[in-house]
């Protein structure tokens, strides 16, 4: 009742609420190394992220976006580590407000072959030099957050 008071009140005023994305904060277990991915558009550093999808949880729907954008097998945590904001560019020249609800995902396997492979590179970052590569202030923030990796990753 509140959320839907607030979001009225919103629309009146002329501000809508965020849209919701999910996003996969993809660790290497034995080192503490986080997987970074280029954008399609802009060619940045981000984490994999997309829209929830239907019959599926939050944190599942994350770890499905980790796998089409970064070839990623692993286990998802269902509790999310934390949130961040950016606005969105739309295809009509405008940008959404979006609020990114971020899982860790430790990964177990990197596939060569995954759904989006000729349009992203990923790479391994150390939990500090990863916020030094993406933009969203929340997300360099949550980064941060991270301890200090340990050994390298995986190949």
């Amino acid at each position: 009742m509140i959320v839907q008071f607030r979001d009225r009140l919103a629309r009146l005023l002329g501000r809508r609420p965020p849209d919701m994305q999910v996003a996969a904060l993809c660790l290497d277990p034995a080192s503490g190394q986080v997987l970074l991915v280029t954008s399609r558009g802009t060619g940045r550093w981000i984490l994999p992220k997309g829209w929830p999808m239907p019959g599926r949880s939050l944190a599942d729907a994350a770890r499905q976006e980790a796998w089409e954008e970064a070839g990623v097998r692993g286990r998802v945590d269902e509790a999310e580590i934390g949130r961040y904001h950016y606005d969105k560019d739309q295809d009509r020249g405008f940008a959404i407000p979006v609020e990114v609800r971020v899982f860790p995902l430790h990964v177990e396997a990197l596939e060569a072959q995954f759904p989006e492979a000729q349009e992203r590179r990923r790479r391994w970052f150390a939990p500090e030099e990863a916020a030094r590569m993406v933009a969203e202030t929340g997300l360099k923030q949550l980064l941060r957050s991270l301890p200090a990796p340990q050994r390298r990753p995986p190949a």
